[in-house]
């Protein structure tokens, strides 16, 4: 950042522009947890089977993984606004076609939509506050700002769901989408900037095709695995995914104007915030799949109950994103994401002693530690990898860190959620019915009762631990790793102080009005 950068300091018409920048980064979190609590009406109304129904589920995070990098290093091209509201309008009308889809095949092409639109949304909102505030305080804090609403709809999301479909149909929870992109459409093109790196050529089409079938063989093998266990095609398209990723990495370094830049990940700092990512978003999401069907599969909760229960944490979350840019204008990056880190790990040794019977305050304080942690390594981890860039690359790298997110909750409901699956049939009686084998949820679903429900609810109490136990030794392991590659990182206030003072005037140097020089020639 340059003495101009400082003299530019974000005003009253970028602070509204990142509100509204903001509204999409909640309704896409959002997004990701209602249809969940729509699925019984939805199954009920369409009848999809079981494969499409989780084609239904699933090809929204699949496509938005898929996307990520492309969509990213597109809005460097053409312009981050102009592929933001580009998106927007996509995503509205698909929002709209999937709430009177009637038909699975009609929702899981109007979700495939969904998930393609988001993958441009998500990239260009961060890009776009890297743009619109150059100073790294000011930054450090919209970004915290924009990483509370990501995570706070996802906390909200089961509450907001179980009001809507408690008075409408299940289609209602995608009309969300409609009234939240007509705004960003009608107030984007005066609020916020246009940007494009002006130097980048044609995207390279083999990149394109590379980066696809990476991102979509790897996540569709991931979340594969809890559902079918190693088996040949889940471990097959992951190494497919593999040899396309290699081959992509190859050619990035051979071309004079990549898709991806891989010269970022030499940054000790961008690649350590990208595994705090990976690791702290993953641990979440793997955790989170096990609370919620505790509060209502053990203890009995009713899905808006739920979401009230996880409304503390959600609260907590708020508050230590909002904190942290704060705090870290005057503490390292490392101590402040380390702390953050250590926070979660207590969070996740609390998980690991809930019991069956009495466990809600014992589980809602834990999910409230893992919580406080989350909100700060999201907040500067981000802001980290985005300000790791060169302007011109803001995107590509926005886009990355999300993926990061996603792999990231993706590796996690698959590695958590296997080994906890694994405990939970381990606790089973061999004689028992496959539904109850399977899970605590089939075991429920098929009317299971008496002293076998209670073996299964102890079952999974037990899951839920062994999840935790592992959540808690990752995260205490990416504690170290953060403390070692961020440690040279500056708080922000420093950054922003060596910022604002003027270059060395060079001899027989004329000085500019903006504090910049011109050297003098013959």
């Amino acid at each position: 950042m340059t003495a101009t950068d400082i003299r530019h300091r974000a005003g009253l018409k970028e602070w509204i522009g990142l509100a509204v920048l903001a509204l999409p980064t909640l309704l896409l979190s959002l997004d990701i947890t209602v249809l969940h609590l729509a699925v019984p009406e939805l199954s009920a109304d369409l009848r999809p089977s079981s494969t499409q129904t989780l084609w239904i589920i699933d090809i929204y995070g699949f496509m938005i993984a898929g996307f990520l990098v492309t969509m990213g290093t597109l809005g460097d091209r053409i312009g981050r606004r102009r592929l933001l509201l580009g998106g927007a309008a996509a995503f509205g009308t698909a929002s709209a076609v999937a709430a009177y889809a009637s038909s699975p095949e009609a929702l899981i092409a109007a979700r495939t939509l969904l998930g393609i639109a988001g993958a441009t949304l998500m990239p260009s909102t961060l890009s776009l506050i890297s743009t619109m505030f150059r100073d790294a305080r000011q930054r450090g804090l919209a970004i915290g700002i924009w990483a509370t609403m990501f995570s706070a709809g996802i906390a909200i999301g089961p509450v907001a769901g179980g009001a809507l479909l408690d008075h409408f149909w299940w289609g209602s929870v995608f009309l969300l989408g409609v009234p939240v992109m007509a705004l960003l459409l009608a107030a984007g093109p005066f609020l916020l900037p246009e940007f494009r790196d002006t130097k980048a050529g044609r995207p390279d089409l083999a990149s394109v095709a590379l980066s696809l079938a990476t991102m979509l063989a790897i996540t569709y093998g991931i979340k594969e695995l809890p559902k079918h266990g190693p088996g040949l095609l889940p471990m097959l398209t992951i190494g497919i995914g593999i040899v396309a990723g290699v081959v992509f990495v190859q050619r990035q370094r051979r071309l004079a104007d990549p898709l991806l830049d891989v010269s970022l990940f030499t940054d000790r700092a961008f690649s350590g915030a990208l595994v705090s990512l990976l690791v702290s978003t993953g641990m979440v999401g793997g955790v989170y799949l096990f609370i919620t069907q505790y509060l209502q599969l053990v203890q009995g909760l009713s899905p808006l109950q739920a979401g009230l229960w996880l409304l503390p944490a959600a609260a907590a979350l708020i508050i230590s994103s909002l904190v942290a840019p704060i705090i870290a204008r005057r503490v390292r990056p490392a101590h402040v994401i380390g702390a953050a880190l250590a926070i979660s790990t207590l969070g996740y040794v609390l998980l690991t002693q809930v019991e069956t019977e009495a466990g809600l305050p014992l589980l809602v304080a834990g999910f409230i530690l893992v919580y406080t942690g989350t909100g700060p390594t999201t907040a500067l981890g981000t802001d980290l990898v985005v300000g790791s860039a060169p302007p011109e690359k803001a995107g590509a790298a926005s886009a990355l860190g999300e993926t990061s997110t996603e792999l990231g909750v993706a590796l996690g409901v698959a590695g958590l959620g296997s080994l906890g699956t694994a405990a939970y049939r381990d606790q089973i009686p061999a004689d028992a019915p496959a539904a109850v084998r399977d899970t605590l949820a089939g075991a429920a679903a098929a009317g299971t009762d008496g002293a076998l429900l209670t073996t299964a609810q102890e079952a999974f109490t037990t899951g839920l631990a062994t999840a935790a136990t592992a959540g808690a030794a990752l995260t205490a392991a990416v504690t170290i790793l953060a403390m070692l590659t961020l440690r040279r990182v500056r708080p922000t206030g420093d950054l922003a102080t060596q910022a604002a003072e003027p270059p060395p005037r060079p001899e027989g140097a004329l000085t500019l009005s903006d504090g910049e020089h011109l050297t003098e020639t013959a």
